[in-house]
C-alpha cells in the first residue's frame, strides 16, 4: 500500500486518481501510524516552502517521514514535495526542509533568461544525467509538465534536469528516496509510468 501524505498542501485527488489508473494501491491520510505502516510514501504539496514545512511539523509528520526514509522505505516527492526533501529553501526567507537530499531550493530567477515567465509552466524535456529506476518505461526526451518558481541546486542526486533558459533540477534520487519537480499525474502516459516504476521500487 501506497500512502499519499495528506498535510494541507496538495492536488490528493489527481494523484490518488493516476494512482489508481494504473492498478497501484493507495490511500490519502494524514495519520502517522498509517503512514508507518505503509509500504511506500508519495509526499506531494503546492504552495510555499514554508508554510508547507510548518504545517509537516504541525501535523508531527515531519519527523515521521524523517524516520521512514531512514528505515529504507521507498519515498517519492512531488513538485514542492520534492522540494521539502531537500535541506533548506531560501523562498520568502530561509527554511528548513527534511535533509533527505543534499542540496538548496533557491528561485529560478535569475539564472533563467529575463525574457523567460516566472512560474515556469508547461511542458518539457527530461535529459536523464543518471540511471534511474524512475526511468524504467519512459526515455530521454520525453516531455513532463512543470509548474514552479524555485528549484534544486547545489545538489548531486540530480538524475534529471529540463531545459527552461538554462538547465533546472528536474528529478532526485538518493537511495530509496526521489522525487519529481514536475507533475507525474499530470503528465499523461510519461507520468503514469513514472509512477508506476516508483511503485514498484524496493526498499533498502
Amino acid at each position: 500500500m501506497i500512502a499519499i501524505v495528506d498535510y494541507g498542501v496538495g492536488n490528493l485527488f489527481s494523484l490518488k486518481s493516476s494512482l489508481d489508473m494504473i492498478g497501484a494501491k493507495a490511500f490519502v491520510t494524514g495519520d502517522a501510524k498509517e503512514i508507518k505502516n505503509a509500504d511506500k510514501i508519495i509526499l506531494p504539496g503546492v504552495g510555499a516552502f514554508g508554510d508547507a514545512a510548518k504545517k509537516l511539523r504541525d501535523t508531527g509528520l515531519f519527523d515521521v517521514i524523517k524516520e521512514e526514509a531512514a528505515k529504507g522505505k521507498p519515498i517519492m516527492g512531488i513538485c514542492l514535495g520534492m522540494q521539502m526533501l531537500f535541506e533548506k529553501s531560501y523562498e520568502y526567507g530561509e527554511h528548513e526542509g527534511l535533509g533527505l537530499i543534499k542540496g538548496e531550493i533557491r528561485p529560478i530567477e535569475g539564472v533563467i533568461p529575463k525574457e523567460l515567465k516566472i512560474p515556469h509552466i508547461g511542458w518539457n524535456a527530461l535529459k536523464f544525467t543518471k540511471d534511474s529506476k524512475l526511468f524504467k518505461y519512459i526515455k530521454d526526451g520525453d516531455f513532463v509538465y512543470f509548474v514552479h518558481s524555485y528549484y534544486g541546486a547545489e545538489c548531486d542526486s540530480v538524475i534529471a534536469v529540463s531545459e527552461y533558459g538554462a538547465p533546472l533540477t528536474a528529478a532526485v534520487e538518493k537511495g530509496n528516496v526521489s522525487g519529481c519537480q514536475f507533475h507525474p499525474e499530470k503528465s499523461g502516459d510519461v507520468g503514469l509510468k513514472i509512477l508506476k516504476a516508483f511503485c514498484e521500487s524496493e526498499g533498502l
